[in-house]
């Protein structure tokens, strides 16, 4: 079973005398939970993430229950002498999958993405928006536990982004969780449990990222077998859920999470019958 990812007292610094990037830091991440990080540039953001992806290491302070960890870098080093299928392959093997599950796991990525016609085109032939696709697939791979994304959705068209929002919520309803950070304030917005920010080397939380909206909500009525509760990873991506009757429920989920909940909704056992979808401004 998957364990909830603590920082406790975390400090970074880069030298024996190097100032303090980040100091004191306490977070935990638990199963299933999606946390957006923000804050300025400079002020440690991405020490954060390297963090918890176990890139580096604390200076001081102690990081326990460590899941298996996906890690989407703001840059993405290009110039490696692979092609796209080919390193999406070898970091599928890295990852522990077959080499069979691993290629058929880069195809899929590729096309999700919108990348499938340069699955044979070299690394350092990729366009920047094309190597941004690729990094996101490598963390995909094989269904991380952790997924920490910095600035991930920078550089990929329209499509891409909203195919990103859509693996961002595969994953949290399935009980990996998902660190982000992004500069636009309506990324994923009403959707993350908990917001951060970097100020002054320290973290605090936030009830709401700064300036972001509540974000567009899809408002679901369903239909199940009399006396089902509904099913967990339903119950993990919606916002609300009120029973309105037996086996009726009403529920609003944040729009980018609202074909992940239909799916699972359409997939379930024992079915459920989705009554009605609408769009909803704001939160419930």
């Amino acid at each position: 079973m998957q364990r909830e990812l603590r920082l406790d007292g975390v400090g970074r610094r880069y030298g024996l005398r190097g100032p303090w990037v980040l100091r004191g830091v306490d977070l935990s991440v638990p199963p299933g939970a999606l946390v957006r990080v923000e804050g300025t540039n400079g002020t440690g953001k991405s020490t954060l993430l390297r963090l918890l992806a176990g890139i580096d290491a604390p200076t001081e302070g102690r990081v326990t229950g460590r899941p298996r960890t996906a890690y989407v870098p703001e840059r993405f080093p290009p110039a490696l002498p692979f092609t796209a299928a080919a390193y999406l392959t070898h970091l599928g093997t890295v990852h522990g999958l077959s080499r069979r599950a691993a290629a058929r796991a880069a195809g899929q990525w590729l096309d999700r993405l919108g990348a499938a016609g340069y699955a044979s085109t070299p690394l350092a032939r990729l366009s920047k928006g094309s190597s941004q696709k690729v990094a996101v697939a490598q963390a995909l791979l094989a269904e991380p536990e952790l997924l920490v994304l910095d600035e991930a959705w920078t550089g990929l068209d329209t499509d891409a982004r909203a195919e990103l929002e859509r693996a961002v919520a595969e994953r949290t309803a399935s009980g990996g969780a998902v660190v982000f950070v992004d500069h636009d304030p309506s990324r994923l917005a009403g959707a993350p449990d908990a917001a951060y920010t970097v100020r002054d080397g320290t973290l605090h939380r936030r009830t709401e990222p700064a300036g972001a909206p509540a974000g567009p909500r899809v408002a679901i009525r369903v239909r199940g077998p009399a006396g089902a509760g509904l099913p967990a990873d339903v119950v993990r991506i919606a916002a609300s859920a009120e029973e309105s009757g037996p086996g009726r429920y009403d529920l609003t989920v944040p729009a980018s999470h609202s074909d992940v909940l239909l799916r699972t909704l359409l997939t379930a056992r024992p079915p459920w019958h989705v009554v009605s979808v609408h769009a909803q401004e704001g939160p419930r």
